[in-house]
């Protein structure tokens, strides 16, 4: 994944607390104080490359099918997201170009995200810290039912009842999550 955007309007929302494989983290809770935001997923998006063993990448997107989190004094506090991995886009070849399909295909099959099995991804946040002047968002990334912790930079942004999180780019190894094929890391 490069990047993720969110785009929210303030509601209620419950929180929800949980852990699992030894490097996921719990999730963090909602303090009273805190105002709750549900994803606006119609204007929400995770924008990815994969770069290629042998050279080059495709770049796409997915959906975030629903979402809500949490901010306080404009900061993150908290936050569950699930990522549509069956709306899977490539970008980079033309739609009507038969390669599309065939990469979308290929990468929603078992060598890559399987979506048969594993329609979804989540993720939820474990933290937030300040590191060399950025904002920080920690937190426990699951594909294929595999969860680990992950960290990327990110900056959110509240005005009137709306409230936007966008992350730099940052990268993922898919092998952590099971995704081995045609890797270049795996003897």
């Amino acid at each position: 994944f490069t990047a993720i955007t969110v785009l929210a309007v303030s509601c209620k929302g419950e929180k929800k607390n949980e852990t699992d494989a030894a490097t996921a983290k719990t999730e963090k809770a909602i303090s009273s104080e805190a105002v709750k935001y549900k994803v606006d997923t119609a204007n929400t998006s995770v924008t990815w490359k994969g770069s290629k063993a042998i050279g080059g990448s495709h770049n796409g997107t997915m959906n975030v099918s629903s979402g809500t989190f949490a901010v306080k004094d404009g900061k993150l506090e908290s936050g569950n997201f699930i990522i549509d991995i069956n709306s899977l886009k490539v970008l980079d070849i033309p739609a009507e170009d038969e390669g599309n399909a065939k990469l979308e295909g290929h990468l929603l099959g078992e060598d890559f995200f399987d979506a048969g099995k594993h329609g979804s991804a989540a993720f939820s946040v474990t933290g937030i810290k300040e590191e060399n002047g950025k904002t920080m968002i920690e937190g426990n990334l699951t594909l294929k039912d595999v969860k680990k912790n992950i960290s990327f930079p990110a900056k959110v942004t509240v005005e009137g009842n709306k409230a936007m999180i966008v992350s730099e780019v940052f990268t993922i190894d898919r092998t952590d999550f099971g995704m081995t094929y045609g890797s270049s890391s795996i003897a």
